[in-house]
């Protein structure tokens, strides 16, 4: 079989590799092991953000319809990514900080960083600073969900905290205790 490019249904661009049998198989061999862990790793990021989607579970490896489906299965070649060579990638993942378990406490489940959280954090301080929320107290809430669409809605709160707890690093947020739980103040701060 050739390789070829793929758009999924969801336009996404598979690269060639996604087209090989072997992709979907753990591979015995360190260089080649390594290779393919990389290219999932790109893959799985790659569409997490073309989605907007966060989390993926050892679960969706097993669905046949599902967000992932097209991303860890292949029907045109007969393959799927197994639940054990999916915890292996994410493993990876985790172990070069682009991904995490959440909660932290389990091992199915993984929130993918699209966007290091870092990344996020400074995303977060601009969206503050251009729509005019400096010293502002907002809630959770607010941020992830605004009444207008912004770069960071939707983002989960876990990851929310994590880029509020890197911005209170450079005394550019400050998280608060508020009656409805939860609250951060943007503030101006020292630069990265």
């Amino acid at each position: 079989m050739e390789l070829v490019f793929f758009t999924g249904r969801h336009r996404y661009l598979l690269p060639s590799i996604h087209s090989g049998k072997p992709f979907f198989s753990q591979q015995r061999g360190l260089e080649t092991s390594a290779t393919a862990l990389e290219q999932w790793s790109r893959i799985l990021l790659g569409y997490a953000r073309h989605r907007n989607m966060f989390f993926i579970s050892l679960e969706d490896a097993e669905k046949a319809e599902g967000d992932w489906s097209e991303i860890v299965r292949n029907a045109r070649i007969n393959r799927k990514l197994s639940p054990s060579y999916l915890s292996n990638i994410l493993q990876t993942m985790i172990s070069r900080k682009l991904a995490a378990w959440e909660p932290s406490n389990q091992t199915r489940t993984a929130i993918l960083y699209w966007r290091l959280p870092e990344e996020w954090a400074e995303a977060l301080h601009e969206w503050a600073t251009s729509t005019a929320q400096l010293n502002t107290i907002m809630t959770l809430y607010d941020i992830t969900d605004p009444p207008v669409h912004s770069p960071v809605a939707g983002i989960p709160v876990p990851l929310l905290r994590n880029a509020i707890e890197i911005l209170g690093r450079t005394s550019r947020a400050q998280t608060i205790t508020i009656s409805e739980g939860e609250g951060v103040r943007f503030l101006v701060g020292q630069s990265k």
